[in-house]
């Protein structure tokens, strides 16, 4: 793939204010990431159709209270670099804004989770080895 086509696809994700890229040809692939603190918007279910009876759902999970980092694509989120190594971040820890947090695998790449804010955190709201989901609440701060 030449510079060309990249700078084609950053300027396609600039133009659409995307956050993340993924684009193959032949044996060609390439997964872009933007740095950009990314934030958490609720967005308003579709309500059911008229001709079927409302189902009686279940409360939606309440939003962490305080600052949060969220994750910035679906994957599989590991909290240290390997299984022998200590995480990234405890519980307790003051982090800085561009400190590594943990690392989200998709598609075979390892992309860390950089800090967008300085901060202590207080609660690591996913597990080692869970998927998230674009979005999702990954760390929470202290407020």
């Amino acid at each position: 793939m030449d510079i060309k086509k990249i700078r084609e696809l950053v300027d396609l994700m600039e133009e659409k204010d995307l956050l993340s890229l993924e684009y193959g040809q032949d044996d060609n692939y390439i997964s872009l990431t933007r740095n950009t603190a990314v934030q958490t918007i609720a967005v308003p279910q579709a309500a059911p159709m008229a001709a079927a009876p409302a189902p009686v759902a279940a409360p939606a999970p309440k939003a962490p209270a305080g600052k949060v980092e969220t994750s910035p694509m679906v994957g599989v989120f590991y909290s240290a670099p390997s299984p022998n190594d200590p995480p990234f971040v405890k519980v307790g820890q003051k982090v800085e804004a561009g400190d590594t947090l943990g690392i989200i695998e998709a598609m075979k790449i390892m992309n860390p989770l950089e800090a967008t804010q300085s901060g202590i955190i207080e609660e690591i709201l996913v597990s080692n080895a869970e998927v998230v989901e674009f979005g999702q609440p990954v760390i929470r701060y202290k407020a």
